[in-house]
């Protein structure tokens, strides 16, 4: 039996969580504003990722980072930010569940992206997967 790759292993762990962040969120949202719930989760996940880059990493890599790295990065929690402070709102207001599937829309925006600006292969398997997820997202989001 052939073993599952590492990054199969990581994404479905990180599917697992992403699956559980937004319900417990809005239970956490119930008294409160999206922008204060989103800055008390951003303070946990940055205490959190700076840990781990503590305990697992070696703290000399840091030496390796130059100013396209920083600002590719930059950007990257640029466009994070803006998502979660969107995203903190609509499920403050509207149902979890239509609200993660229009976000999850971002899946075919990304696919876009990987194949236009990292040239990554275009296979039979990623249009027919990508094909399935934007027909799913359109039936599930018609009124």
């Amino acid at each position: 039996m052939k073993a599952i790759p590492t990054w199969v292993i990581y994404s479905l762990i990180s599917m697992l969580f992403a699956g559980l962040t937004s319900v417990v969120a809005k239970l956490g949202l119930k008294a409160i504003s999206a922008d204060l719930g989103l800055a008390v989760r951003t303070t946990v996940v940055f205490g959190l990722v700076l840990l781990n880059f503590l305990l697992f990493q070696n703290i000399r890599e840091v030496g390796q980072l130059n100013a396209r790295t920083v600002g590719f990065l930059a950007v990257s929690g640029l466009t994070t930010s803006l998502s979660w402070i969107f995203y903190y709102k609509a499920i403050q207001i509207g149902r979890v569940s239509d609200v993660a599937l229009i976000d999850k829309g971002s899946i075919i925006l990304t696919i876009l992206l990987s194949i236009v600006v990292l040239r990554e292969p275009v296979t039979p398997k990623l249009l027919l997967g990508g094909g399935l997820i934007l027909a799913g997202l359109l039936v599930l989001v018609w009124r």
